[in-house]
């Protein structure tokens, strides 16, 4: 799934190509593609037509659409394989098109959202105060966010009785942090998946979202992580952070830091990737 850094790619794309615009025309070309919108294709279309399009907004891996003087948005939900493309009216329907949107201007050009494995998918909902759309009100601010608190999530790290990769993929937490993300700035903190959280002191909780912050800021650089055809931006390109990575995918290689083949080791229906020597496991206590 799609983590921060690709989703911020094709928000910048929205963005720069959408933002402004006002919908003429809406088809939904496979129902499972507006399943989170319970009233149906027809209404999604119908009630998406003739609204302008404020502009592109994200927290976290979720993505959405403002509609000017509604109160509501088009939240865009990747999944696993979904995209969002800026296309000219002219160019061949993807093989995988699930919906198109055009819009009353002279810029020939429309958004399409295509989806392989239909686990994507858009839908309208209203906006929470703060303006966001009120399914994912719960979901706390990212780490690229100006006003992500540092002291507040170092303080929750040390209360929760967690390890430390499971509370870096904890939305409710810190938003945008995935598989690929986690392992990357784990391996750059030098700390294993395993680690117990309350064990962590403020320094190194700081040196860590620190990390955080480079790894995604670097994989923005070069437009994100792509290992596949599935992930690309808003003109159908994929990033080249996947050359950059230090931890994730690289299992039996040589650790970049100190030589040591890499690991991979299953964890919750995923795998961690790290290096034994320098990101040694926890102590186990018996009693």
């Amino acid at each position: 799934m799609p983590e921060l850094p690709e989703v911020e790619v094709v928000r910048r794309g929205l963005e720069r190509w959408i933002a402004g615009r006002t919908v003429t025309e809406v088809e939904v070309l496979h129902p499972r593609a507006v399943r989170r919108h319970p009233a149906g294709g027809e209404d999604f279309a119908a009630r998406l037509k003739g609204q302008r399009v404020e502009g592109a907004r994200r927290r976290g891996k979720y993505l959405w659409l403002p509609l000017a003087d509604t109160g509501t948005a088009v939240l865009g939900h990747l999944g696993m394989s979904g995209q969002l493309l800026v296309q000219p009216h002219d160019a061949p329907d993807e093989k995988h098109l699930r919906i198109r949107v055009r819009f009353d201007d002279a810029v020939g050009t429309e958004l399409r959202f295509v989806d392989q494995r239909t686990f994507g998918g858009l839908s309208l909902h209203d906006q929470s105060p703060d303006g966001l759309p009120d399914v994912i009100a719960h979901i706390a601010r990212d780490p690229l966010d100006p006003a992500f608190d540092d002291a507040a999530f170092q303080a929750a790290l040390r209360l929760r009785r967690t390890t430390i990769k499971r509370a870096l993929l904890d939305q409710s937490l810190i938003s945008g942090v995935g598989n690929i993300y986690a392992d990357e700035a784990l391996w750059r903190s030098r700390l294993h998946y395993d680690r117990p959280t309350a064990a962590l002191t403020r320094p190194r909780s700081a040196e860590l979202l620190g990390h955080v912050r480079d790894v995604m800021n670097a994989a923005l650089a070069v437009g994100g992580t792509s290992f596949d055809s599935l992930y690309v931006n808003v003109n159908g390109e994929s990033g080249y952070f996947d050359r950059s990575l230090d931890a994730y995918g690289r299992e039996d290689e040589p650790c970049r830091r100190c030589g040591t083949p890499m690991r991979r080791r299953p964890w919750m229906n995923r795998s961690s990737y790290f290096c034994p020597r320098c990101q040694r496991p926890p102590r186990v206590v018996t009693g």
